[in-house]
């Protein structure tokens, strides 16, 4: 049931936003989605399986958020900039977001320590259970999306690919640095506008 395993993510994240994750209660998750408890613990087995479930689905939002950018209008240099800047608005908006991209998880925050599925588990549920990707993941997700997507951008051919892949690489480390120490004026924008080398923008 897609509507109540939503409904439960929500009422999870709410309530996250107000309580520790050790003071969020099961029963009070199931009421806040307008659902029985037992129906929480049939979609995920347990308190665990919600906070799996929880960082899998913000891992997901992130992820999808990056796409959107990365596919928006502009030349490669803008929407790379877009990227960056969604990173950082991702990461100051969204608690899990920000420990998923930096790696450091507070006491208050679910722990996204794997658990073994179930055997019984089909392949789709293992993966939105599982374990979120790691800090050193989300780079390689986000560079080698933007290569793919800017690497055939713009009248004029693309750098080497090598030259691209660095370029993103570099502008998706400088986005994530700025998430664990803010820049001042200017913002990341105007870091990451001197990463893409212009001639891939022409």
């Amino acid at each position: 049931m897609p509507a109540a395993r939503e409904s439960l993510l929500d009422a999870a994240y709410t309530a996250l936003a107000r309580l520790p994750w050790s003071a969020v209660r099961m029963v009070d998750v199931a009421a806040s989605a307008g659902v029985s408890r037992q129906t929480l613990y049939n979609e995920f087995g347990g308190k665990d399986g919600l906070a799996r479930a929880l960082v899998r689905r913000e891992a997901d939002g992130y992820l999808a958020g990056v796409e959107r950018a990365l596919s928006g209008a502009g030349d490669p240099r803008e929407r790379l900039t877009a990227t960056a800047e969604w990173m950082m608005s991702a990461a100051h908006d969204n608690a899990l977001v920000r420990a998923m991209l930096t790696g450091c998880w507070s006491e208050r925050l679910p722990s996204p320590a794997p658990t073994a599925m179930p055997s019984s588990a089909g392949p789709a549920q293992r993966r939105a259970d599982g374990p979120p990707p790691s800090p050193g993941d989300f780079v390689g997700l986000v560079r080698d999306r933007a290569v793919a997507v800017l690497g055939g951008a713009g009248p004029l051919p693309p750098p080497d690919a090598a030259e691209l892949a660095h370029s993103c690489e570099l502008a998706v480390r400088l986005a994530l640095s700025c998430v664990a120490a803010p820049p001042a004026e200017g913002g990341v924008a105007d870091l990451v506008r001197t990463v893409l080398p212009r001639r891939s923008t022409a």
